[in-house]
């Protein structure tokens, strides 16, 4: 199912949560939505789920206004603990299963799937509150997998997991996209987000400003190089300076330059070799985090911060569609 966040606009009194957030996120497909913290990831979400009212702009799942009906295809896991802490794992997962329409046996039968694929099997009898913070993560993405949604809607669901649950979390959202769900998450981890994406959003100041394939998004006009030397490297690195390339990074006798379009990377190499030996000299590709510091400037004055505005937030039986 093709999800379309279509120019959303959001205000808490003075502050603008969002000033025009729109991307699409096709079925198959894993998308990276990142952005500082204030940047409006949160806040999407939460209108996407109907937590939140738009003041403008919609969201549409296969080309349809969502409503009560289109929202039972969608998985939601928050990046606030949003379980009953005194509950029991197992009875909990069956309860949202059967809110969510499934029978009594379906339910059981999805609660014992999900939680030995995701390693919480032996803690299905244990309240939550007894769990490590990584383990009730696993339990809360549990939660939006129980009733097998064809959308999911992640808010950082890497938060707080050690390597190998996030190894287990990843296969687990790599197989829902490969069935043909369509997935979206935000992360501040981004080079996990790099690694699992198909394509990410970047957004700041409550819209997306760069988006694109990984690969694209990596892929820039200006030369990125790495030369090892032999001489002194901060020496290389004012030289560099001087025939004008930009200097990234300096560590240890490696020296990182950005080569602009107009200059030849060969009279880069000549005025390094003039420094010292050179053992490396080999292109690079800037990473997302490189991307991401680029695009993304510190939030101004009026934009939203978990700090600046705390939206109110609807009831669980809003969310289900009750009133």
């Amino acid at each position: 199912m093709t999800l379309e966040i279509l120019d959303l606009h959001k205000r808490f009194g003075k502050v603008v949560a969002l000033d025009g957030m729109t991307f699409t996120v096709h079925p198959g497909e894993l998308y990276g939505f990142v952005g500082s913290n204030g940047a409006g990831k949160t806040t999407t979400m939460r209108i996407a789920l109907g937590v939140l009212e738009t003041d403008s702009g919609e969201v549409r799942l296969n080309g349809t206004p969502l409503d009560f009906e289109t929202r039972k295809n969608f998985g939601y896991m928050p990046a606030e603990r949003g379980l009953y802490p005194k509950m029991r794992v197992g009875d909990q997962l069956i309860y949202l299963a059967r809110l969510q329409g499934m029978s009594a046996a379906d339910a059981r039968q999805s609660m014992e799937y999900w939680t030995e694929r995701l390693g919480v099997d032996a803690r299905r009898g244990d309240e939550v509150q007894t769990l490590s913070l990584g383990n009730q993560q696993r339990v809360q993405l549990a939660a939006a997998l129980i009733h097998n949604p064809n959308v999911l809607v992640l808010d950082e669901p890497f938060s707080g997991l050690d390597p190998v649950a996030v190894d287990v979390m990843s296969a687990v959202l790599r197989e829902k996209a490969q069935a043909g769900a369509t997935v979206v998450f935000s992360s501040h981890q981004l080079d996990l987000v790099e690694r699992l994406c198909d394509r990410v959003g970047i957004c700041a100041r409550g819209k997306i400003v760069a988006e694109g394939m990984i690969d694209d998004l990596r892929t820039t006009d200006s030369a990125h190089i790495a030369i090892r030397t032999g001489g002194d490297s901060q020496t290389l690195a004012n030289v560099m300076q001087t025939v004008g390339a930009q200097v990234l990074s300096v560590h240890a006798n490696t020296v990182t330059v950005v080569v602009p379009a107009h200059l030849d990377s060969q009279a880069v190499l000549r005025a390094a070799l003039d420094v010292g030996p050179v053992y490396e000299f080999s292109p690079q590709r800037p990473h997302l985090q490189d991307i991401f510091k680029d695009v993304v400037a510190l939030p101004h004055e009026g934009v939203a911060t978990t700090e600046i505005a705390k939206p109110k937030k609807k009831g669980l039986a809003a969310l289900f569609g009750r009133k």
